[in-house]
């Protein structure tokens, strides 16, 4: 098995370069980047994902994605939000071009365990964030909300799970980012499985789920793709979020190592305080 200890964000930064001790930037990755062995995305298939185009104090320029659950709340990563003064959010996308909403917010909550100060020059755990729309937005056949994995499965062994992840990264490194939206399929790891492939790595915790390629050793999330959904489809038929795109091996994105997530069920307790909505559920007797 290959063991490499380097992690690297998935923001897609304008520009920037920062080197960490354990931890840097996807633009720093020695291989080719992008939402790799995937597929295009379209009308209607994702409905939940947002494009977040964020902007700091210099002026300077980043794009994510994101996750609606509410009318009024979206998820994303930490290290997207981290210090941006404001951002605009594209929601019913597959084409950036001709989204169904747009619109900008400057109101976004990161994790309280999350180190805001260091989020430029180290990955962390707890990488998640609560967007507040400004707005309430209306659903459509374009723009919907996605289920939250529950806190009952936020230990779950994923071990094996078909999973699949999307977003607008890179096609490659410090290439062009694709205008329409991509998806791809990813395989669940066990977290034991994660930690001995990222070395022991403490960015390896209890809330961290960890996906694989499905079938294509190139398989998985990169550069762009930070912030946003891996879900799963269960067996009700509907799609829950169970991953928050957070991190891949600096090695390459296409390279077979794991990608990492965070587990949002770990965390309804803060979003009940930060919302004040449930979004916590009990999954029906059979599923």
């Amino acid at each position: 098995m290959k063991s490499w200890g380097v992690i690297v964000f998935l923001v897609a930064l304008a520009g920037v370069q920062v080197f960490a001790d354990d931890a840097a930037f996807i633009e720093n990755a020695r291989s080719p980047a992008r939402i790799v062995s995937g597929w295009e995305a379209e009308e209607g298939q994702i409905p939940w994902q947002l494009s977040l185009r964020m902007v700091d104090s210099t002026g300077a320029v980043s794009s994510c994605g994101g996750s609606i659950i509410h009318p009024e709340w979206g998820l994303t990563a930490a290290h997207c939000t981290a210090n941006r003064v404001t951002m605009v959010l594209r929601a019913g996308a597959v084409s950036l071009l001709r989204p169904e909403l747009i619109f900008e917010t400057f109101e976004y909550f990161n994790h309280p365990l999350y180190i805001d100060a260091i989020a430029a020059s180290k990955v962390q755990p707890h990488d998640i964030a609560i967007l507040k729309f400004q707005r309430t937005i209306t659903f459509s056949d374009r723009v919907q909300p996605i289920r939250v994995q529950n806190s009952l499965e936020k230990d779950r062994n994923y071990n094996g799970v078909r999973l699949e992840a999307s977003g607008w990264g890179r096609t490659w490194t410090d290439g062009a980012a694709p205008e329409n939206l991509q998806w791809v399929y990813l395989s669940g790891d066990s977290n034991e499985f994660c930690r001995s492939a990222y070395n022991g790595s403490s960015i390896i915790v209890d809330s961290t789920i960890c996906a694989s390629a499905y079938n294509v050793t190139s398989q998985s999330t990169c550069q762009g793709d930070s912030g946003g959904p891996l879900v799963e489809l269960e067996e009700d038929g509907k799609y829950t979020l169970v991953g928050v795109t957070s991190f891949v091996s600096a090695r390459g994105c296409h390279v077979d190592m794991p990608a990492g997530f965070i587990r949002p069920g770990y965390y309804h307790d803060w979003i009940l305080e930060v919302t004040g909505i449930n979004f916590d559920w009990v999954p029906e007797p059979g599923m």
